[in-house]
């Protein structure tokens, strides 16, 4: 018995080894590409939904994750990051939670396809208390007006703006200004629409409306005014 095992595995070796490596070929060209598997990597967003109301997101998570993917021969390159969703939802967060799990739940997959890795597995991001404050409107003029006239008043309506924003970034002390407003050449009064600039980024206006009305109140100097000042600049 042994030496008929050894000759069958030893004799024509060569040839055997050779019509193995055919048949592997003929299996592998004649399988079905839907039992025949094959992985890939992808590299997709990380979307979040559901913060809590009152709350603000103040740390953001890495804005991608890294899949790897295994499915059959024959859907793998339909897998793309168009059809590929990594979501986190944040509606059981918690101020004081900070680290927070990535697992294969969270992925929406194509049928067939599976996720073997997702890296990282766990992500770090801050919430902080939503703040509301009003804010004085600082208007921004620029430019001279035509010889002989002077700015008398500039009114703004509204004077203030409710701000709202994560709790550490509003101060009381912000102002929020307008768009530039030129008077260059003017020589009577005027009004304005100027856009709201927002004193940062990450606090917003709590109105949908995002203009003011400025009004420019403008009046002929009067000569008597001017002769001080004359007298003074010559005395220097």
């Amino acid at each position: 018995m042994k030496r008929f095992l050894r000759n069958f595995f030893i004799k024509n070796w060569g040839l055997k080894l050779f019509s193995f490596f055919v048949a592997l070929i003929i299996w592998i060209t004649l399988m079905p590409q839907g039992k025949t598997f094959s992985e890939k990597n992808l590299t997709i967003p990380l979307e979040l939904y559901n913060t809590p109301p009152g709350m603000e997101l103040v740390r953001k998570p890495p804005s991608t994750v890294d899949l790897k993917i295994r499915a059959p021969r024959s859907l793998i390159d339909q897998i793309t990051p168009a059809n590929v969703r990594a979501v986190l939802n944040l509606e059981n967060a918690r101020l004081d939670q900070r680290v927070y799990p990535l697992n294969k739940s969270m992925i929406s997959i194509p049928a067939g396809a599976e996720v073997m890795e997702i890296y990282p597995s766990q992500v770090n991001l801050a919430l902080e208390k939503t703040s509301e404050i009003m804010l004085d409107v600082e208007p921004n003029i620029t430019g001279k007006l035509k010889e002989g006239f002077k700015i008398e008043a500039v009114k703004v309506s509204p004077p203030q703006v409710l701000i709202r924003g994560p709790e550490s970034r509003i101060k009381a002390s912000d102002k929020v200004r307008t768009s530039p407003i030129d008077i260059s050449g003017l020589s009577q009064s005027a009004e304005f629409e100027a856009a709201l600039i927002l004193p940062k980024p990450d606090v917003r206006l709590a109105s949908s409306k995002s203009t003011v009305k400025i009004t420019v109140l403008i009046q002929k100097e009067n000569p008597e005014e001017k002769e001080p000042a004359k007298k003074k600049a010559q005395k220097r």
